[in-house]
């Protein structure tokens, strides 16, 4: 009778735990809930969204390249490393509207990210001026390696809205943009492209 009395208990316990509904919010130990684009941290603390771009080398140049994103006040910083480039070289570095790398020239991605339709143009005025994707150029070293310190503002990470970047594309162009040429800053070809996952 007392296993029986035990078995039906444990099987109550089961089926509870099985119908639960998880709806509730996710809290730090200082007691405030999650947002949408905050994720728990190894300490359990709340962080910001993060996510994580890999070029691979196209159009048979050599350059690759890693790069963290994060969400921050106002927008999306971006850090890491490009590599690859020809010493001094400068070089186009804008979000891409798909995350597709597939083809050998990178067209597969698209054009740049514009969910606010604007015209291209320099990554110092307001988000709706420019296109969403437009950042500073990149500088390579002597040794053909960028370090990247940029940011996008009025952009987002992992909250499902029209001005979030995952999924999309970061490409590193052939040129430089030159913020005025209509579509693309006459940056020519692409010579690297990675996914924001």
């Amino acid at each position: 009778m007392m296993n029986r009395t035990l078995l039906l208990a444990a099987t109550c316990l089961v089926m509870a735990a099985c119908t639960r509904e998880d709806a509730s919010p996710i809290e730090d130990p200082a007691g405030t809930t999650a947002n949408a684009t905050d994720q728990l941290g190894p300490s359990g603390a709340l962080e910001p969204a993060s996510a994580i771009a890999r070029l691979e080398s196209k159009s048979g140049s050599e350059a690759t390249g890693e790069l963290e994103l994060s969400a921050v006040d106002g927008g999306v910083s971006i850090t890491g490393e490009l590599a690859g480039l020809t010493a001094g070289s400068e070089h186009a570095f804008h979000v891409h509207e798909v995350g597709d790398c597939s083809a050998p020239d990178a067209s597969s991605a698209g054009g740049h990210f514009n969910p606010a339709g604007a015209p291209h143009g320099p990554p110092t005025v307001a988000p709706n001026e420019r296109h969403l994707g437009d950042m500073p150029n990149v500088v390579a070293d002597t040794n053909g390696i960028s370090a990247v310190t940029a940011s996008v503002r009025g952009a987002t990470l992992r909250d499902g809205g029209p001005n979030d970047l995952i999924g999309k594309a970061v490409v590193v162009h052939e040129k430089r943009d030159d913020y005025m040429t209509q579509p693309a800053g006459d940056a020519g070809g692409r010579i690297a492209c990675g996914v924001i996952r």
